[in-house]
């Protein structure tokens, strides 16, 4: 691979994925959403074109023009933006109408279907994120503990349940009782939700779908995360390996141990 277009909306995955494809050598094209996607992009990237959400058409003329055939779709587009009426676009619209319905893994997948007829193949995001994909074992000083795995247990069953049915990969349990399952608040919003039903004492599991796409939509924790657990008084975190993306991976161990919170993936 010569070149590498990323899809890039917000936050910093793009920035991490640019870096360790140049490192790669490969030269990097960023065609970022202009509602999402940080200024700071430009400058790990060697050519950047701004579309708006709803702007598919001219997202496919952007790759094109840049002899794009390999691509990464990475970062959050808030499901909202992508249709929006100031920004959308014939291909935008055209596209909208013809999805059977509205999920975001039903929009994305529709969007890389969209993309290989065009001649642009999507490719498997790890590629370019293999410095931040979680790999098996312990990350915290303290293991969890007896009862706590059993809650591990416990969640991990369900959660793949509801991953499985699209409703959402993040449970919070507690004593082998469900408080909270996340839905379309996102994962923080789920965590701090179970920790004020649950009163603290909180174990929290989130999983990869099993039949998980890894082209885009990776679970992916970081800081942000361990303040959720702090806010919800949650005691530990079960994660998927291989399937999930950690974002400052030493500043989360070091917030965790301080907080006595354990971290494992599986």
């Amino acid at each position: 691979m010569e070149c590498l277009g990323i899809i890039a909306g917000g936050g910093p995955l793009p920035v991490v994925a640019a870096r360790e494809a140049r490192m790669q050598g490969i030269k990097v094209v960023a065609i970022a959403v202009e509602e999402a996607a940080s200024a700071d992009l430009a400058g790990e990237v060697d050519e950047i074109r701004w579309v708006g959400a709803g702007q598919l058409g001219r997202l496919i003329a952007a790759l094109k023009r840049e002899k794009v055939t390999d691509a990464v779709m990475l970062g959050k587009i808030p499901l909202g933006l992508l249709f929006s009426r100031v920004k959308i676009d014939l291909a935008g619209l055209l596209f909208y109408l013809k999805l059977k319905d509205r999920r975001g893994d039903t929009i994305l997948a529709g969007v890389s279907d969209l993309l290989m007829r065009e001649g642009i193949t999507l490719h498997d995001c790890r590629q370019f994120l293999s410095s931040i994909v979680l790999r098996k074992g312990l990350l915290t000083a303290r293991a969890p503990s007896a009862s706590e795995q059993q809650d591990i247990s416990f969640g991990r069953e369900l959660a793949r349940s509801m991953a499985r049915l699209r409703i959402g990969q993040t449970v919070v349990v507690k004593r082998r009782t469900v408080l909270a399952v996340e839905a379309i608040e996102g994962t923080d919003a789920a965590i701090r939700r179970g920790g004020t039903l649950g009163n603290g004492g909180v174990v929290v599991v989130k999983v990869g779908r099993p039949d998980q796409d890894m082209r885009f939509d990776l679970p992916v924790v970081g800081p942000d995360t361990v303040t959720a657990l702090e806010d919800a008084g949650a005691t530990a975190l079960a994660l998927d390996a291989d399937h999930t993306l950690m974002l400052n991976r030493e500043k989360v161990a070091e917030a965790a141990d301080r907080l006595g919170l354990a971290i494992v993936a599986d």
